[in-house]
């Protein structure tokens, strides 16, 4: 499960680009994680220049 820092997230879309499983979407003022397509991988948790993105089982 992906969790997102809201205080944290510049909405740069980093995260959004790395996911191979487009479990993430960037919408005007925020990023929309689609939990169910998650795998775990943690790719947009090293591609986050904030630190603004935790895995958690």
């Amino acid at each position: 499960m992906i969790e997102i820092d809201r205080t944290k997230c510049a909405y740069c879309g980093a995260c959004v680009g790395v996911c191979p499983a487009m479990a993430l979407r960037l919408r005007d003022i925020y990023v929309e994680v689609y939990n169910d397509k998650c795998t775990s991988c943690g790719a947009c948790v090293r591609a986050c220049p904030m630190n603004a993105i935790e895995l958690k089982k």
